[in-house]
């Protein structure tokens, strides 16, 4: 176990969340656990999972269980991806690095934020474990080429693009606040280190304004996805999926998954659970994409429900941001394997011998 000031690392998701809030300032704190608008799609993220329920099998031999999954190819300990979550700096001062030697530990994937602390050289220097690159679509197509081409010579397996932030949501807390990382200049590694980048920054005098100009594309289309296709032999992921329809258009283009998420309720207010759109894209794509699901995991209940609706693995966020804000590295780490352990403890009492053998017979909604 880890210890912090004095402290048993907590088990708990509640007194966890509660330990970081106390290492962060109130408006560090607030970024980080609040949502979009009146924080509707935030609350409803954990509602949806509270209205299904596990449907358990006895006297079936759980004894040869396994949580090892395959994901783009590589096995990992469990069905679990760190998310992308950018400035991690913001609530410890290794950021990134820390939580992808956790990662690597723990052999679960890390997707490394293009808004990170530290670049993805950084980040691919201090971790020899699986990492993805997610991609906020630059408004540039040579900056997209470089910062593309940099995650494929850097050794990152996917590119997970970022499809529902073509604008910042509006996010109240953050607003009453007067807090904004992005302006404060946090999350830039990635462009300040990039030629191109670099180049645009020599016709103008200001970091920031260049970085308004190239972040949101809110043109960002279907074509723009076929065009990435065509500059890169990476596998592809769209994340921010929510319905049948986006599903079906996302597997006739020629990548290789989604992920299922409405950004953890950090963008559109109002909008679908991320947990109760997961069932008609599975019927729609079936096995045609890898399905990742983000948004609400918090215990390995959850995660035995977000397979069971069809997902093949999931992204787990602001917990184990929690863990590095409360102990660093080994703060994520210690969350990971409460997770593992609290998954395979779930799958077990429900009566599951193998993860293949989940569906929705192995839940109902209350």
């Amino acid at each position: 176990m880890s210890v912090v000031a004095d402290t048993i690392f907590p088990v708990r998701y509640e007194q966890l969340e509660e330990l970081a809030k106390q290492k962060m300032a109130k408006e560090v704190f607030d970024y980080v656990q609040s949502g979009a608008g009146a924080e509707e799609t935030l609350r409803a993220n954990r509602q949806a999972f509270e209205q299904w329920k596990i449907v358990p099998r006895f006297l079936k031999d759980v004894s040869k269980l396994s949580t090892k999954v395959k994901v783009n190819g590589t096995e990992f300990d469990a069905p679990i991806l760190l998310a992308p979550i950018g400035m991690q700096g913001i609530v410890h001062n290794e950021g990134e690095l820390a939580t992808a030697r956790a990662a690597a530990k723990e052999n679960l994937p890390f997707v490394a934020s293009t808004v990170s602390s530290y670049s993805m050289e950084e980040v691919a220097a201090e971790s020899s474990g699986d990492k993805w690159f997610q991609l906020y679509y630059p408004d540039d197509p040579d900056l997209l080429k470089s910062l593309v081409g940099r995650a494929e010579r850097a050794g990152f397996s996917a590119i997970v693009v970022t499809v529902d932030t073509g604008m910042l949501g509006y996010r109240e807390r953050d607003r009453s606040n007067g807090y904004s990382p992005f302006l404060l200049g946090k999350g830039g590694a990635n462009y300040k280190g990039d030629s191109v980048f670099s180049e645009r920054m020599n016709r103008s005098s200001s970091f920031l304004e260049e970085m308004k100009k190239v972040f949101y594309k809110p043109s960002l289309c279907w074509q723009d996805i076929t065009y990435l296709r065509s500059i890169t032999t990476l596998p592809i992921y769209l994340k921010g999926i929510l319905s049948a329809e986006d599903a079906r258009t996302a597997a006739d283009s020629g990548i290789q998954g989604i992920v299922v998420s409405n950004h953890g309720g950090r963008q559109l207010d109002g909008c679908l659970a991320s947990l109760d759109a997961l069932s008609s894209i599975k019927k729609e794509v079936g096995d045609e994409l890898t399905i990742l699901f983000d948004s609400g995991i918090r215990r390995g209940s959850d995660i035995v429900k977000a397979l069971a609706l069809g997902a093949d693995a999931v992204f787990v966020g602001r917990p184990y941001l929690y863990g590095l804000a409360t102990d660093g590295e080994s703060g994520v780490q210690s969350v990971l394997k409460q997770l593992k352990e609290d998954l395979f403890i779930s799958l077990s009492l429900a009566g599951v011998a193998s993860i293949k053998e989940l569906d929705e017979n192995w839940i109902q909604q209350a």
